[in-house]
């Protein structure tokens, strides 16, 4: 082949090469949110943004900072995550790497008989490109467009793995600190249940005390060991589901003398749905796989258009191996190919109406993940709002049951209200402080999920 028809195989294969950047894919537009424009209730007026803060600077304590510290080296959960980076990367990798010709060292060597008997013999040793297809209408930067997309998303899917990993330590570990307060607090009504209770059979054996004051006193001794034994419980499931999302045994001294009422937790902003949604790393997620359900339609259109593929070589052929590589004896061949589809039963037209179901059904999961995380930040922010009141509310009626309680047993040791009054306040007085720990408890595990909601937990690093 002469060099003429060399350079104008070169300039053809060239000229294809550009062409390849064209796609058939829709072009891709952010759908308008289902949602509301503006949440129910407001944030904090200002602050820190949940998204620009780091979980080290929202979180204060020492050892809470430890806890998540080892959930994100240990946890299960987060490592699966990350090898699905790893996998989606090498996926790319491989779509990405059909874009260019694959050149391999290609040496052959033939023996033919001929017809007086003799044998004729050819060499061959050079580089070759097999069957890479020029990419006219996008198929493959439309696969290797979507598997990027895969890629994006398996990296917002970790960071979505990772803040709920962290909001589920804190929240754990806050639980743990209302059982441990919860179990104090038991024990001690259980001592003074169990006091009263001995002394009140005194008094019934020696005639100063009614059965029924006996019975009254008894029953409330067995609630107090009722919910002894239900915190101990809920203690030591808290306690094994922290040690799973640590990934190891929680250390006896996971609270370190922290109360409910030392801990505090950053208060946030919220700006407006179409500002913090967005940032939300699940949100991403789901729109990363929208966008490489729509780089997939690009790929099924381009099915039904000619592939072009190209073979090509350069190297060196001789009818001795001695003469391999002498001179005059290189050359080159350059062989294009195009199929253009005719019948294919449908395969194609079927390919295209799955892409598209699959761009709508990814559709709807982005719509389904915009509208979860709206609620679950009107939810926070819900919390946020009433949470406050109602704890404010709930330490006056500790206060006033208190009152009731000392009232109640200075009448009753003078003689002036029965036994029953006293047991009575006693028993509203538990059941107001239980419920003061409890309240206190949801307000700062609802902060924690306030923080989630907002896309906290995860910080791009600078310069991306």
């Amino acid at each position: 082949m002469n060099a003429r028809l060399l350079k104008t195989s070169l300039s053809v294969v060239a000229a294809a090469s550009l062409l390849a950047a064209c796609s058939m894919a829709p072009k891709y537009e952010r759908p308008v949110a289902p949602v509301a424009g503006a949440f129910a209730y407001p944030g904090a007026t200002s602050g820190t943004a949940a998204a620009d803060l780091d979980w080290q600077n929202f979180f204060a304590d020492a050892r809470l900072k430890e806890l998540i510290a080892s959930a994100l080296r240990n946890n299960r959960d987060l490592r699966i995550a990350v090898l699905n980076i790893e996998a989606a990367r090498a996926q790319y990798d491989i779509r990405r790497a059909d874009r260019v010709p694959n050149v391999g060292l290609s040496v052959a060597g033939s023996r033919t008989p001929g017809a007086n008997g003799s044998t004729s013999s050819v060499y061959t040793a050079g580089l070759a490109a097999t069957a890479w297809e020029i990419d006219l209408f996008g198929r493959i930067a439309s696969l290797s467009d979507a598997a990027l997309a895969q890629y994006f998303a398996s990296e917002e899917g970790r960071k979505a793995a990772q803040t709920s990993l962290i909001a589920s330590v804190a929240t754990t570990w806050l639980s743990l600190i209302a059982d441990e307060e919860l179990l104090e607090l038991t024990r001690q009504t259980l001592i003074t249940r169990e006091d009263s209770l001995r002394l009140t059979k005194l008094r019934f054996d020696n005639g100063a005390a009614s059965e029924l004051d006996f019975r009254q006193a008894q029953s409330l001794y067995e609630g107090a060991r009722v919910a002894n034994a239900q915190t101990q419980r809920q203690r030591a499931i808290d306690l094994d589901t922290l040690a799973l999302l640590v990934g190891e045994p929680v250390a006896p001294d996971f609270r370190a003398g922290v109360t409910s009422e030392s801990i505090a937790l950053p208060d946030l902003p919220a700006a407006t749905p179409s500002d913090v949604l967005v940032r939300r790393p699940d949100v991403r997620q789901a729109e990363q796989q929208l966008i490489a359900a729509n780089a997939n339609i690009g790929a099924a259109r381009a099915a039904f258009f000619p592939r072009i593929s190209l073979t090509a070589g350069i190297g060196t052929a001789s009818t001795e191996l001695s003469g391999l590589f002498k001179g005059g004896s290189w050359g080159f061949t350059v062989a294009p190919s195009l199929l253009l589809p005719i019948f294919d039963a449908g395969r194609n037209a079927a390919g295209l109406r799955s892409a598209n179901v699959a761009r709508d059904i990814a559709l709807a999961q982005y719509e389904k993940a915009i509208q979860s995380a709206f609620r679950e930040v009107s939810d926070a922010l819900a919390g946020r709002a009433l949470l406050g009141e109602q704890l404010q509310a709930q330490r006056n009626v500790v206060e006033a049951e208190s009152v009731r309680m000392r009232l109640s047993k200075l009448r009753y040791d003078n003689g002036v209200s029965s036994y029953l009054d006293l047991l009575d306040a006693q028993r509203s007085l538990f059941a107001a402080q239980q419920a003061l720990i409890q309240t206190r408890a949801a307000q700062l595990q609802n902060q924690v999920q306030l923080y989630k909601a907002l896309g906290g937990g995860w910080v791009e690093p600078s310069g991306r």
